[in-house]
């Protein structure tokens, strides 16, 4: 093989092998605990598809040709990960279904929404 096909298989793979990662971090590929293997022979494909779907939804949301990501003060990303993805959406279907919220004003406890945007926002990257 010429090293540029060696380059491109490598790159290819690489793409599977961070989607497989993505996949175990976030979803908990491979740690299923269930006791049959056919339990997990299902579950495998579903987080899979799970993970697809997830990719799938933040692409739709994506406005401007953006994905929001957070970002640290150390380091700069500058393409979105499978955590990023999964936020935008769940922040989209929460935002979708609306929080439930009381209608009593006793019941109600009034929060900044600078603090409350940083509680969205850290619910929306929680493992």
């Amino acid at each position: 093989m010429t090293a540029l096909q060696i380059v491109t298989f490598f790159v290819r793979r690489w793409q599977l092998e961070t989607t497989f990662e993505e996949a175990r971090r976030h979803l908990g590929l491979e740690t299923q605990r269930q006791w049959s293997a056919l339990a997990i022979a299902r579950t495998t494909p579903i987080l899979l598809g799970v993970f697809s779907s997830v990719t799938l939804l933040a692409n739709t949301l994506v406005c401007n040709g953006t994905l929001p990501m957070r970002q640290a003060a150390w380091y700069t990303r500058t393409i979105p990960t499978f955590s990023d993805a999964l936020a935008a959406v769940r922040a989209h279907w929460w935002r979708a279904i609306g929080l439930a919220t009381s209608r009593r004003e006793r019941d109600m406890i009034k929060v900044p929404r600078n603090v409350f945007r940083r509680l969205h926002e850290a619910a929306c990257y929680a493992a």
